[in-house]
């Protein structure tokens, strides 16, 4: 039989008692007193009552609850370990053997991309450093003769001009041919080529490959897209009432889409400011590998909460009743009619964390934990017996 019909079953006996005796005090005798008004807050029992509803009184304890946090996200990377890949002077591709998936290191080959302005650049460039050669020589030259005051000031200023004119011309033609993955250093008139490697800048698996052969590709054109999943980190949601209960070093406990594996991660770092849907985020470090674990996937993680000493209850000391939470406090004992009555007084909180059958539990500023007995067994049997029968006295 079920918690519920327990409930029902036991605030409906309770419900006959009190009209039975009701009637058996009342029967054959005219009312000669008022009818005592019980505040809404309170629930008056006789002591075979209290038997019935199994009621049993206890006291707040203090415990270390961590209790956890319930949260979504996705698993991410760092930019330093995500890449997009491409050619800064566009070009024709002339060769690619890459497939989405396939693992690459960094320096391998991704293309081999083809255009004339390579031929032009690498050609402008070894010119310009044989001219920059002799503008070097020549100015060493008059240099020295200046000093002799065998040439004049006019013509050294001239030849400087030259000299720094070529220098300059060619510092840009070395950073072109860098651009376009051609050491300048290598270069010489012997291996001048229309076609360059477009190389891989990190070590991962490619994520896409948006080429294939005899395509001509536009400087802007995104080529490849490689992810290295070696160190990931999953980017977290929270809604902004939950912000005070995370920090830095907490761990967490996720799932990835429908699977059972269970895998753990660290916080590293929180948001530093509430977003206009007025929620939250955390960063944290996915800790060892996990293979089946990738960029983009969604997850359901647990944040286990820091210990803290709180108030807690027994679970089933805490009753809901229109969306908000109640205790059941003993309040006095009293004689009506010569008959002994107990009276339990309803108090509102608010609810914690649950954790190993306790219950946090927030009381109001004035509640007196040291004295105070609490309805830790029967409370739901008191709150159905409320709802059902509005007063539980006889007058």
């Amino acid at each position: 039989m079920s918690k519920n019909n327990i409930h029902s079953i036991v605030a409906v006996l309770l419900l006959i008692i009190v009209f039975t005796s009701c009637n058996d005090s009342q029967n054959g005798k005219p009312a000669t007193k008022e009818v005592e008004v019980i505040p809404e807050d309170i629930i008056e029992l006789r002591g075979d009552q209290i038997k019935l509803a199994d009621i049993e009184t206890g006291t707040i304890e203090i415990r270390s609850m961590s209790g956890s946090l319930k949260v979504s996200g996705t698993v991410t990377v760092a930019p330093q370990n995500l890449a997009t890949v491409c050619m800064p002077m566009g070009g024709f591709i002339k060769s690619t053997n890459l497939m989405p998936g396939i693992a690459i290191k960094q320096g391998e080959t991704l293309a081999i991309i083809e255009n004339q302005l390579f031929v032009e650049i690498q050609q402008g460039y070894l010119e310009a450093k044989n001219k920059l050669d002799y503008a070097e020589a020549e100015f060493n030259r008059h240099t020295e003769l200046f000093k002799e005051d065998v040439y004049s000031q006019k013509n050294l200023q001239q030849v400087t001009a030259e000299y720094k004119t070529l220098k300059a011309q060619v510092k840009g033609l070395e950073q072109k041919l860098a651009l376009i993955g051609i050491n300048p250093a290598k270069l010489n008139e012997e291996n001048i080529s229309s076609s360059v490697a477009l190389i891989s800048p990190i070590s991962g698996y490619v994520k896409a490959v948006n080429v294939n052969i005899g395509k001509f590709v536009a400087p802007s054109d995104i080529l490849f897209e490689i992810v290295n999943s070696d160190k990931l980190f999953l980017e977290l949601v929270l809604f902004d009432k939950d912000a005070d209960k995370v920090s830095v070093g907490q761990n967490i406990n996720f799932f990835i889409n429908n699977e059972k594996e269970q895998h753990e991660a660290v916080i590293y770092q929180t948001g530093k400011s509430i977003n206009a849907d007025k929620t939250y985020k955390v960063y944290a470090s996915v800790m060892g590998v996990c293979k089946n674990v990738l960029p983009g996937m969604y997850v359901n993680a647990m944040i286990q909460s820091t210990s803290n000493k709180v108030t807690t209850l027994p679970s089933d000391a805490v009753v809901t009743f229109d969306e908000k939470q109640y205790i059941f406090i003993f309040d006095k004992d009293k004689v009506e009619n010569n008959k002994p009555f107990t009276e339990y007084r309803m108090i509102t909180v608010q609810k914690g964390v649950s954790e190993g059958g306790f219950t946090q539990v927030i009381l109001p500023p004035d509640f007196n934990i040291k004295s105070a007995k609490i309805v830790i067994k029967g409370a739901y049997n008191l709150l159905s017996a409320k709802k059902n029968s509005g007063e539980m006295s006889c007058s």
